[in-house]
């Protein structure tokens, strides 16, 4: 059964990670199915936006079991090709031909923060939760993820968040400029849809104006693509770190 829900509305495509039961943390299954929407609202003319949610947690990261098995070799060629699969994920976001925007409630961590940090604009919930969560866990963060919060919220908030760990709600991710509106829970996604129903209703010009504001703003210290490589080494060293410590023999 798919894990994606994809449903179309006035020009509006709206992609829903939909695995409540573990906060929709991504597998490899999930992921691609995750891209397989995305490429669907890309070859449909109709789709002048994409807005991508999670329902009442917006994505818990890498499901764990990714993480562990990876631990064990992170240069091993089935492993290393997981964690490709999950950065692909949000990385084809950044690659929609539409404008995106996340619906973003409950919680946004890890590799679910990366993805909530792909789109062009985010709207929040005030209560939702927005953290790092690699040093949490024993990991570096991977997936670009520096330049993404950089881009999104400044040097002071990459820092704060990618180094020391600091969480921040929907008020304050405005604040900061990592997020456009921040509403009750309840009215999330329906403000992401009123938003994005503006692009909808004009796919030809959107997607022609997305593409100049992509090349036109936001640009980071390195490149997101660049962002991805400069981690992956040592985010494989933390994988396998926290995979002989969880072996080690308790003393």
């Amino acid at each position: 059964m798919s894990e994606i829900r994809y449903e179309v509305t006035d020009g509006v495509a709206v992609v829903t990670l939909d695995a409540p039961a573990r906060r929709n943390a991504l597998t490899l299954e999930m992921a691609a199915q995750l891209v397989a929407a995305l490429d669907e609202a890309d070859a449909d003319d109709r789709v002048g936006a994409v807005v991508i949610g999670g329902g009442a947690s917006f994505c818990a990261g890498a499901e764990r079991s990714i993480l562990a098995a990876a631990g064990t070799d992170p240069a091993d060629d089935v492993h290393f090709r997981a964690l490709e699969t999950i950065y692909k994920a949000f990385m084809r976001v950044g690659e929609v031909r539409t404008p995106t925007i996340a619906a973003i409630r409950g919680a946004a961590v890890g590799a679910g923060m990366n993805l909530a940090l792909a789109p062009d604009l985010r709207v929040v919930a005030r209560d939702a939760r927005l953290m790092s969560g690699f040093l949490r866990i024993g990991l570096h963060p991977g997936g670009g993820h520096f330049p993404l919060l950089e881009r999104t919220a400044g040097r002071e908030a990459a820092a704060a968040m990618g180094l020391f760990g600091a969480a921040v709600d929907g008020t304050r991710a405005v604040e900061l400029g990592m997020a456009w509106a921040a509403v009750d829970d309840a009215d999330v996604d329906a403000t992401a849809f009123d938003l994005a129903a503006r692009a909808g209703a004009d796919p030809e010009l959107s997607r022609r104006t997305v593409a100049s504001f992509r090349r036109e703003t936001g640009v980071p210290g390195v490149t997101w693509e660049v962002g991805v490589e400069v981690e992956r080494s040592p985010q494989m060293w933390s994988l396998r770190r926290r995979d002989a410590a969880a072996k080690a023999p308790v003393s």
